[in-house]
């Protein structure tokens, strides 16, 4: 039998899906395994059983075989993406000692490792000291070092979700250059480990041993060890390609190399990324990101929310809505649809802010909604609030094209959101550019398939497994009379908004201590 499938695992936020592509990118099968037994303990903390991760991906596969018994022999290849920034701390066995730390996680380190006296200084002239320390706070090794310190003491290994996972498969202690999003001592400019003397070994405790060996994306890493085989039914030695972290996957698989298509991801966390073989910092002091090619950058601004606000929005607001959607069967986002559809370009003046949780640029920031009048309902709320989301990301992408120098001509949307016409048909009027859809929802799967393709030969390189695999299924175009409307709203309040309200934010997080 012909071995013309590549199964791509992507491990998410929500779920684990298990799914086999083509050399078309044609979706042939799919499953998924819902992520719903996070640990979370106490307010700010986050967490996930490391083996429960490995459990759900196997499941996802056998449940993938059930489909069709011939699909594990004609699999010529496996390559994982997963969420980023979940660390695993493992012990000399390679078993787990704690819970995965995972993203979402918001606990923070009450002592941090001291730096030495000249990167201080260096920080203090650069005018960064804060971010650095914001770095340090973050970094789970030094809160695992702090508040468990027996534990850490028996820390061998320290991996990203990435690095545990193909451990897990291969057997080999690998992960990929372009899975290196995290707190962990990782060179971003020259895309390795970072040299010996660097700050970053200063700034958390982790050793170069406790590491794994990195990878470039498209690069076969290991194979299908028998332990693996058993646990998931992909047949043993099978070739493990090399991918990346799952919004590099997204820009990859939404079809973005070249540097005037800038990808939209409307997830959990909304982002703005170009692709770029130069090292550019959308915001000084700030990394871009390992791409999903090698010697290649995501230059990404984000939203740390982003549509996870939806989901807040269902939650507090979206009772007639969930109602309705289980009366009728339909999705409870179409009935979201209409009432964006509803309200007018600009929400009759509503205007929202969306940092509902604030990043490294504005750690002090808050949401902030206002021009509130007696005509607005729940339905311009949430269209204020996809407004909100795309007017941060427009700022975000105005500032990679001056860094960069390129001006972007249109735009792919990846994600949950992606599948909403009226999110797109605005996306497209609030940006004034041409918006497309990719044709398959599963981007992020799709670019570790094409990571597979090249690795294993099914096509010579990445523009050519691009142009291949990616295609768009809707293009929207910028509605003339919404688009003007929007310019003048975003230069005249929206830009305006965080510079006013700042002195504000600084103040409620001095009396309230929150954010922290």
């Amino acid at each position: 039998m012909s071995r013309d499938l590549l199964l791509a695992i992507d491990n998410g936020t929500q779920s684990v899906r298990a799914l086999l592509f083509d050399a078309e990118g044609t979706l042939v099968a799919k499953t998924r395994v819902a992520l719903d037994d996070y640990i979370v303990d106490a307010p700010g903390r986050h967490e996930h059983d490391a083996e429960g991760f490995w459990k759900s991906l196997a499941l996802a596969c056998h449940a993938l075989w059930e489909m069709d018994a011939g699909f594990p022999e004609r699999v010529a290849g496996v390559a994982l993406t997963t969420q980023r920034g979940t660390v695993v701390a493992l012990d000399r066995s390679g078993k787990p000692l704690r819970p995965a730390i995972t993203w979402l996680d918001q606990r923070k380190s009450s002592r941090v490792p001291h730096l030495p006296l000249r990167w201080r200084a260096a920080f203090a002239l650069a005018g960064v000291g804060e971010t650095i320390e914001y770095f340090q706070r973050e970094a789970e090794a030094n809160w695992i070092a702090e508040c468990e310190p027996e534990l850490w003491r028996n820390t061998d290994k320290f991996l990203l979700l990435s690095g545990y996972l193909l451990h897990r498969m291969t057997g080999e202690w690998i992960d990929s250059v372009g899975a290196q999003v995290g707190y962990v001592p990782f060179d971003f400019k020259n895309l390795q480990w970072a040299q010996v003397g660097d700050w970053k070994w200063s700034a958390m405790p982790i050793r170069p041993a406790m590491l794994p060996r990195l990878l470039a994306p498209g690069r076969i890493g290991g194979e299908i060890h028998r332990e693996a085989a058993l646990a998931t039914g992909i047949p043993e030695g099978t070739p493990v390609v090399m991918a990346a972290a799952d919004k590099a996957c997204e820009v990859l698989g939404a079809g973005c190399i070249a540097p005037n298509i800038a990808a939209l991801s409307y997830g959990t966390t909304a982002t703005v990324n170009t692709l770029s073989h130069r090292y550019l910092e959308a915001m000084r002091f700030v990394p871009p990101y390992p791409a999903a090619i090698p010697n290649a950058y995501t230059t990404e601004v984000q939203i740390f929310r982003g549509y996870w606000m939806v989901n807040w929005f269902k939650e507090q607001f979206g009772h007639l809505e969930q109602q309705a959607s289980q009366r009728s069967g339909k999705p409870v986002e179409a009935y979201f649809d209409d009432l964006v559809e509803s309200v007018p370009p600009g929400s009759m003046g509503l205007m929202l802010q969306p940092y509902w949780t604030p990043g490294i640029r504005m750690p002090e920031a808050k949401g902030a909604i206002v021009g509130f009048g007696d005509i607005h309902t729940r339905a311009h709320l949430y269209r204020a609030m996809l407004e909100g989301l795309g007017f941060a990301l427009r700022d975000g992408m105005e500032r990679i094209e001056k860094r960069s120098g390129v001006v972007v001509k249109s735009l792919r949307v990846a994600g949950g959101g992606s599948q909403s016409d009226a999110a797109l048909q605005l996306t497209a009027d609030l940006f004034g550019l041409p918006t497309s859809r990719p044709h398959v929802y599963e981007t992020s799967g799709l670019g570790a398939a094409i990571d597979a393709a090249v690795g294993l030969g099914f096509h010579r390189d990445f523009p050519s497994a691009v142009a291949a695999m990616t295609r768009t299924a809707r293009i929207f175009e910028p509605n003339p009379q919404a688009r003007s409307l929007y310019d003048e709203l975003y230069q005249s309040v929206y830009r305006r908004m965080y510079g006013r309200l700042a002195p504000l934010y600084r103040a409620i997080r001095r009396i309230t201590g929150y954010p922290s």
